[in-house]
């Protein structure tokens, strides 16, 4: 008998066979699967049953994968994972940068799958022995995974949180993007290190007030970011 992860997935697929499969696959892991066949019904979906993640296809009828995040973003920020038959960079990025914290290319094998889910589920329930940190007018709090500018309340995606949390647990240090990646457990976006370059750009377009000019996270030429000791 299968023990329950206590975890809902939704799968959003055009394909018949694709949700088929993975809705006995995932089932069989112990997560609790619901089904979309497109964009427009996953919104709905989505909002009655508030998964705590969603397997995305890119590319279907109605409403496709990037039009359903854009919308979806704006609600919650519920982690997501595209599956993808594109290889190409720009639409790796486009994902990236409409919030999606993780990409699966097809066709892939079902344990491979698993673990991308296991992996991105533990960034988002992962909680650490300090749960506060502030530096300047940034609090980041792991227990309630609240994030606050000057009293402003932010909302992260799992992705963006593990990296904010890495960089203000050691404000002034500066993090190359393989020690970004690694903060990742390796396990995100088949290592790519262009991957980080997204997600702090995302960062910094909800924390900072002047993104193109910031304030907390900084750019360090040649090497990589850090999170400013002074702010």
């Amino acid at each position: 008998m299968t023990l329950s992860t206590g975890k809902t997935l939704l799968v959003v697929d055009d394909k018949l066979a694709v949700r088929a499969l993975l809705l006995d696959y995932l089932s069989e892991s112990g997560y609790r699967v619901i089904l979309a066949a497109n964009g427009r019904e996953a919104l709905t979906v989505a909002r009655q049953h508030k998964p705590d993640l969603i397997l995305l296809d890119v590319m279907m009828p109605e409403m496709d994968g990037f039009a359903f995040l854009e919308a979806y973003r704006k609600e919650r920020e519920t982690p997501v994972i595209l599956l993808t038959a594109k290889i190409e960079e720009t639409d790796k990025v486009a994902g990236l940068e409409l919030g999606a914290d993780d990409y699966i290319t097809k066709p892939f094998g079902m344990a491979e799958l698993v673990a991308r889910v296991r992996a991105v589920l533990r960034r988002a329930d992962k909680t650490a022995e300090e749960t506060r940190v502030c530096v300047g007018a940034v609090t980041l709090d792991e227990d309630t995974r609240r994030v606050t500018v000057e009293d402003r309340r932010v909302d992260l995606t799992p992705t963006e949180f593990a990296l904010l949390a890495c960089m203000m647990r050691a404000p002034g240090r500066v993090f190359n993007r393989l020690d970004l990646l690694e903060t990742l457990k390796g396990d995100t976006l088949d290592g790519s290190e262009r991957t980080i370059d997204v997600h702090i750009r995302n960062l910094r377009a909800k924390i900072e007030s002047d993104s193109a000019n910031p304030r907390w996270i900084e750019t360090v030429f040649g090497v990589g970011y850090r999170f400013s000791a002074e702010g």
